[in-house]
């Protein structure tokens, strides 16, 4: 009999806690400029073999000081998610795929940041690390990045370094 690993369930449930690190223009030196603030995502996925699956989740960035304002980027991201099995609790990911995302910028006028929303789809990708913990769940370590629309400023990335905890039923 084969032993069971953290890949033998199809479908999975999962929550992310970390950081993003907004790669934006801040605007005038004389103002208060953040590039980092907490994010979270929630998301759930089926895996069609041991290797390869699908991911849909909800993420937010959080809110940066921009320009005399704030910042704040939320999205839904579809990737694709390729496993690469290392030990029967260990394994490897990466994921390429797309986000929904919506930005929503205020500033100071003169600051050289533009106020206002902006949303699209962008390409996202990213890599990380399973541990499990128990045959139903995984501790998830991982880093990914996300192009989204931002008011005046077109196309800017956010990356996102997170831990968190999947379920797989």
């Amino acid at each position: 009999m084969k032993p069971r690993t953290q890949f033998d369930s199809a479908g999975y449930l999962g929550l992310n806690l970390g950081r993003s690190k907004y790669k934006t223009p801040c605007g005038g030196a004389a103002f208060v400029c953040g590039d980092s603030a907490h994010a979270f995502q929630i998301y759930g996925g089926t895996m069609f073999s041991e290797r390869l699956g699908v991911e849909l989740g909800y993420l937010d960035f959080g809110e940066v000081a921009r320009g005399g304002g704030v910042t704040r980027a939320r999205g839904l991201n579809l990737s694709v998610v390729g496993n690469l099995p290392v030990t029967p609790s260990v394994g490897l990911y990466g994921k390429i795929g797309t986000t929904y995302g919506r930005t929503e910028t205020s500033s100071v006028a003169g600051s050289g940041v533009i106020a206002g929303s902006d949303s699209g789809f962008g390409l996202s990708y990213g890599f990380g690390v399973n541990y499990a913990i128990t045959p139903k769940v995984s501790g998830v370590a991982g880093w990914d990045s996300h192009d989204l629309r931002f008011s005046g400023s077109g196309r800017d990335a956010i990356h996102k370094t997170t831990i968190g905890i999947k379920y797989r039923y």
